[in-house]
């Protein structure tokens, strides 16, 4: 099915915001998305994700603004004059109508002849492999199965932009792994250009070319998965990350990009996302993965240790889940490769390099702590 006629360069968001009632759901967006690319919009609920995609689908106007497809202006065109497609998170499917009739819908609307309707339609539900259901009606069909069938409404226009709002959200565990590898197929063998919101950073960091976090309408970092995910720009990107160690410390003395840090009974040397001196209060955020319970005999040079106090291990296959306890009470999450017994005392490493170091406020982050950040990538 190819997608030529409506191809393009590139699509730019100029400072685009929407307001409801006084309240900023999103301000100033900027962003150039090129042809083919997977762009995924994260952040918790409220974030202005949606927004942000309803806006691009011309469903929502902008309150400030321009959308531009090679520097010509789609925002002042209304949503069905855009050649978008647009995948919700309820389906959105007419109950009363076949899979094929229900794909074939937005075609008829286009006016185009029978026998391409006929062939699109057919192409459609080959791709999302649903040819032996054509004929049913959407309450005969799985949740995965809707699914596919408003993921070939989507694509069956051909049209320029894929706009998918958390379309596996109301899936099972299963089921959301599955339509996963799907979509990202689909966005692949197609050529799609596709936009896609969720609040899910699995699911983001596996599909996406680049991630666009947002926090109360605001923008708090853009890059690649591995970028987010090895270099968070702020400590809200941190946490959304799957940094789930927060601690609120102080720094002792600072060398470079390294800072000796102090509180909760811990002294840890660790790495500055952000500027910091002695004396200032920071946050420093550790992923579980990188605070690991170590064996007996196994070195621990360069490194950071303490002990805790286990309180708690959840078998995950290959490894283990364990909360601990500081001497002081702390709560951290940390892994493990055997099964440690609660109310055992454990000794803890940590490398300097992914115990990372930010301000408490969320200012945005400077070009010199860009530069910084790029030099830790």
């Amino acid at each position: 099915m190819p997608l030529s006629a409506n191809a393009f360069g590139s699509l730019e968001l100029k400072n685009v915001g929407r307001s409801f009632g006084g309240h900023d759901a999103l301000v100033d967006l900027n962003l150039t998305i090129r042809a083919g690319e997977f762009i995924a919009l994260l952040g918790p609920s409220g974030c202005g994700k949606s927004t942000a995609l309803n806006c691009l689908a011309g469903l929502l106007p902008l309150t400030h603004g321009q959308i531009l497809i090679d520097d010509k202006r789609v925002d002042v065109l209304p949503s069905e004059k855009r050649d978008f497609g647009m995948v919700f998170q309820n389906y959105a499917l007419f109950p009363h109508l076949t899979v094929e009739k229900n794909v074939a819908f937005g075609l008829q609307m286009r006016n185009r002849p029978r026998a391409e309707i006929s062939r699109r339609v057919k192409e459609a539900i080959a791709l999302v492999k649903l040819e032996e259901h054509a004929k049913k009606l959407p309450g005969q069909l799985s949740g995965g199965q809707q699914q596919r069938v408003a993921i070939a409404r989507a694509i069956v226009i051909e049209p320029r932009l894929v706009l998918m709002d958390e379309p596996l959200s109301n899936l099972d565990a299963k089921l959301r792994l599955e339509m996963r590898t799907e979509i990202r197929r689909l966005h692949q063998s197609l050529g799609l250009t596709t936009i896609y919101v969720t609040h899910d950073q699995e699911e983001a960091l596996s599909l996406a070319d680049r991630l666009v976090v947002l926090r109360e309408g605001h923008v708090q970092q853009v890059g690649t998965p591995a970028e987010l995910h090895d270099n968070p720009a702020n400590w809200h990107v941190a946490d959304f990350m799957g940094y789930r160690n927060l601690l609120d410390l102080k720094v002792v003395s600072v060398s470079g990009s390294s800072a000796k840090v102090e509180g909760n009974g811990l002294l840890l040397n660790a790495t500055m996302v952000q500027p910091a001196a002695a004396g200032d209060e920071v946050r420093v955020a550790i992923r579980p993965h990188d605070l690991v319970v170590a064996r007996e005999g196994q070195p621990t040079e360069g490194r950071n240790t303490f002990e805790a106090t286990v309180s708690v291990v959840e078998y995950q296959g290959r490894e283990f889940a364990v909360g601990v306890n500081t001497s002081t009470g702390k709560n951290l999450f940390v892994h493990s490769e055997y099964a440690p017994t609660p109310g055992e005392t454990v000794r803890l490493v940590l490398d300097p390099a992914r115990a990372l170091v930010y301000r408490t406020s969320l200012a945005a982050v400077s070009a010199e702590e860009q530069e910084l950040l790029q030099v830790r990538g």
